[in-house]
């Protein structure tokens, strides 16, 4: 593939200055948590860690990909924001959010700012 792409076909396809980035994240429940807790959590976490902090979730109610609501990249403190608000759940037995990553090619490493 060339390497020597014009400023309007890089941004088109998220690359080197577009870059954008978003983490990883695995929730695992209480296993004798109820559907309707489980709902709830799902709710208030949507509401409370992403729509709060402009993120956006995609993925089901156990593995998913948080990236920025809006074209743009998942800031280190919004990352922290997000752990801040899971650690302070009973629901979970336990997460992990992954480090910043390339949210349109997981396999590219990240530029350096």
């Amino acid at each position: 593939m060339a390497t020597n792409r014009s400023r309007r076909l890089r941004k088109k396809l998220c690359v080197d200055e577009f870059q954008e980035l978003g983490f990883e994240l695995n929730l695992t429940f209480k296993e004798d948590l109820a559907d309707e807790a489980i709902d709830t959590f799902l709710e208030q976490f949507l509401r409370d860690a992403m729509t709060a902090n402009d993120l956006g979730y995609v993925g089901g109610d156990d593995f998913g990909l948080v990236c920025l609501a809006k074209r743009g990249s998942v800031s280190e403190e919004q990352r922290a924001a997000v752990e801040a608000w899971l650690k302070g759940r009973d629901e979970l037995v336990e997460f992990t959010a992954s480090p910043l990553l390339d949210v349109w090619y997981p396999d590219n490493q990240l530029n350096q700012a």
